[in-house]
């Protein structure tokens, strides 16, 4: 018997499909491709690495064509490309084995870069959407938060819609941190009932001036006319606690479009002074991997269909930035500082209006006076 033969020609090539169709990692796929040119090719004809790809993460399917950008001359993988058949299948290859490492591998952080609107603001600027992207509850010695309009039914919600850093992630968490009034009688904490997060992509751009974006014409903006969400999560409790809360998606969510909406419903704080009911938000944050400027998506139309653009210039110019666990313990750190800070001035306060414990002195230190 020649020993040298190929043992994948031995099996044949149903079996061979089958056993390579039940790897799960791409890194064990690829590794497979590099053995040698005959099981590359066997890879490459027959798409395993982009079948992977849509096992593992079913909203690729999605993409219409890929297209692979080399020295800035685009080279297609789509049936109305000229290129030839085997040129298509080994752009598909090499987009589809990156794109599932990437998904698997990249940096864990958070992936919002903007606030875009909210469904309504109650003292706008100052208790704008854009505060939530702030992880204190202080800036410049003033509070932070986003508070939206007081209303008489606790079963009144509101909205925030963000822009994600890609419009490609990988979502697995996010994370919503309601606001405590420290400045209120009582330290009254105006979170929501319950949460649900939803995401997709716009329709059109909005033709909205950034600095009036969660102003007189939020409700108008918000309307789901403007928006395609092609995913709606589970609703999850929200705990009346100062505290960030986190919420795990129960499957990784292949974001496509780069949008998502923190619904918040229902209420159950009132403000002393009017007797309404408000949501106040300190801080979001989206936990995952985002995937740009490597890859792109192109016009995404009413079914959802685009197409993917892999840049593999981009790999070199991927920002380094600090992974989540990492600027969330500075965080720590300094939120720690500053609630030590906000405890004595709470029972300072609560002192002169008659609310709470005093403050005390030690009896040792009295007798030394």
């Amino acid at each position: 018997m020649d020993e040298s033969r190929d043992f994948m020609q031995w099996l044949g090539q149903d079996m061979s499909l089958k056993i390579l169709m039940s790897l799960e990692d791409p890194s064990d796929l690829a590794r497979a491709s590099a053995v040698s040119s005959s099981w590359r090719q066997f890879v490459i004809a027959h798409g395993l690495c982009k079948k992977l790809c849509l096992r593992m993460f079913p909203e690729a399917s999605s993409f219409a064509h890929v297209v692979e950008i080399k020295n800035m001359v685009e080279h297609g993988a789509s049936g109305m490309d000229n290129s030839s058949e085997q040129a298509c299948l080994e752009t598909e290859h090499r987009v589809y084995a990156y794109l599932s490492k990437s998904l698997t591998t990249s940096t864990i952080e958070n992936c919002i870069s903007d606030a875009i609107c909210a469904s309504s603001t109650d003292n706008y600027p100052e208790e704008s959407i854009k505060n939530t992207l702030e992880a204190s509850d202080r800036v410049d010695h003033r509070a932070s938060y986003w508070s939206s309009k007081g209303e008489s039914n606790p079963a009144a919600s509101e909205t925030l819609i963000y822009k994600l850093a890609s419009k490609l992630c990988l979502i697995t968490e996010v994370h919503v941190h309601p606001f405590q009034a420290y400045f209120q009688f009582g330290f009254p904490i105006y979170s929501a009932k319950a949460v649900r997060f939803h995401m997709g992509h716009l329709k059109a751009p909005l033709e909205v001036e950034s600095d009036n974006i969660d102003g007189p014409l939020d409700v108008q903006d918000l309307s789901d006319d403007n928006f395609i969400w092609s995913y709606s999560s589970p609703e999850f409790p929200m705990a009346q606690e100062d505290r960030l809360q986190k919420f795990k998606l129960p499957e990784p969510v292949f974001s496509i479009g780069g949008i998502l909406k923190v619904e918040l419903l229902g209420r159950v704080q009132t403000q002393e002074m009017d007797g309404l009911y408000y949501i106040c938000i300190t801080h979001v944050e989206v936990v995952g991997r985002p995937l740009s400027p490597v890859f792109d998506v192109g016009a995404i139309d009413e079914t959802g269909r685009c197409m993917l653009t892999y840049n593999p210039g981009n790999i070199c110019n991927l920002s380094h930035a600090k992974p989540l666990e990492t600027r969330s313990s500075s965080r720590f750190h300094f939120r720690r500082f500053s609630e030590s800070i906000r405890t004595w001035e709470q029972v300072i306060l609560n002192t002169f209006r008659g609310a709470g414990r005093p403050l005390m002195v030690d009896d040792d230190d009295s007798d030394q006076e």
